[in-house]
């Protein structure tokens, strides 16, 4: 098991020994003195800072570092402000007033985080700030004990969350942006291999058993994986936004339009779920019937995942292209072309068991013509937010040489 998960992954087995090099380069620390001396017990401070803020990505090692170095210098400021303010009132009223600030600030605090926004961003933040202020308001020790012991445990802190993010950044870093990018890419992937094959696959088969119409066939069932990535896509788009540029992403890059993208991905996913359920069970309808739609329902299903694929190329190489257009048009024409067969009742005379599964294989190729539509206008409008490079302009001016049979090399230059 162990094995396995390294293979599935070896960016896991990278971030093991990044955690293993963090934690020696605080412990170096140590040894450099009189400059970390003073530090005594706080430095594990730092040790503690790095196990909990060295995330899996890039922008959540940074999302946890700043919320934990905002939050304590926030909580501590906080706590230290109070104390003074209440030891104006006397011995007996200190207690009682700390007291209420305590549960006053605690209590407002908790209550924010059932706010679904600050939830997602800076959850982290409230909880250090809720135990940091509790510890520093509620200390046994002086104010001047207090002030020196604050600040020695911040700078420790600042100290491992620089580290971590350093190291998170400089050595083999990944990404979140890139895995959000990639999973969006790859679910179109799934959604257009299934509508390339489904057509072929249920009007041609008829050995009639399931086996024959997935089993043989694992691109039938990788769609599935689509319909329970919500949660994953919210996830890494918040943690994206923490990170810095880098590659084809920008500061400012249009992480929520990917959630866009995905819940367009998700809605064509429900629908290709409820047509597969007639693709393992084409025998309830005979090929006599199946076949009198074939030719705009097989057309519906490649001109679709043709241009989802078109679609798809638009995210791998993060250039801005009209080549999808074309074939949701085509795809669009199917599917008027199969409202037309429908409305001469092409199944008159048949039985009404056998027309019910045909009809809604129909019903769904139509409805799925539009969810492709709208997936394809969802990423033209990312490619556009994030201002990809048009592929014309990648292409223009590239001219190869012609050589004819006289052995004369004639070379045509393009001038802009």
């Amino acid at each position: 098991m162990v094995i396995s998960l390294g293979k599935d992954d070896p960016r896991r087995v990278i971030h093991s020994f990044k955690v293993g090099l963090a934690l020696i380069l605080i412990s170096i620390l140590q040894y450099f003195r009189p400059s970390f001396y003073a530090f005594g017990d706080n430095i594990m401070w730092a040790v503690l800072t790095v196990v909990l803020v060295l995330e899996f990505s890039v922008g959540a090692t940074l999302g946890k570092g700043l919320n934990r170095v905002l939050a304590t210098g926030l909580a501590g400021a906080f706590g230290v402000s109070i104390r003074r303010i209440a030891s104006f009132s006397g011995d007996k009223g200190k207690a009682v007033l700390t007291s209420m600030f305590v549960f006053f600030i605690a209590g407002t605090v908790t209550f924010m985080r059932f706010s679904p926004r600050l939830k997602a961003s800076y959850d982290y933040g409230l909880i250090i700030f809720i135990l940091t202020f509790c510890l520093v308001s509620l200390s046994d020790n002086t104010e001047n004990e207090l002030l020196e012991v604050a600040q020695e445990r911040l700078l420790t802190i600042i100290i491992g969350s620089c580290i971590a993010i350093v190291v998170s950044i400089c050595i083999c870093p990944v990404w979140i942006g890139q895995d959000l990018h990639n999973q969006i890419a790859g679910n179109i992937q799934k959604l257009a291999d299934f509508l390339e094959g489904f057509g072929d696959e249920y009007f041609n088969n008829l050995g009639n058993t399931e086996e024959a119409a997935g089993d043989n066939k694992p691109f039938f069932h990788r769609y599935e994986s689509v319909l329970s990535s919500k949660g994953s896509e919210e996830t890494m788009a918040v943690l994206a936004r923490w990170e810095p540029c880098h590659g084809g992403f920008r500061f400012h890059h249009p992480w929520k339009q990917y959630l866009k993208v995905g819940n367009q991905i998700r809605l064509c996913a429900y629908k290709i779920k409820a047509l597969s359920v007639f693709l393992l069970r084409s025998e309830q309808t005979p090929y006599e019937l199946r076949s009198r739609i074939q030719e705009p329902c097989t057309n519906i299903s490649m001109e679709s995942g043709m241009a989802l694929k078109e679609s798809l190329l638009i995210l791998k190489h993060m250039t801005k292209s009209s080549m999808p257009n074309p074939h949701v048009a085509n795809a669009k024409n199917a599917a008027e072309s199969l409202k037309s067969v429908l409305r001469t009742n092409p199944w008159e005379g048949a039985d009404h068991l056998e027309i019910i599964p045909a009809a809604t294989v129909a019903s769904l190729l139509i409805d799925i013509v539009i969810c492709v539509e709208n997936i394809c206008e969802a990423v033209d409008e990312l490619a556009t937010l994030a201002n990809f490079v048009p592929s014309e302009l990648l292409h223009r001016g590239t001219v190869q040489p012609i050589s004819n049979s006289d052995g004369l090399v004639h070379v045509i230059s393009v001038a802009e």
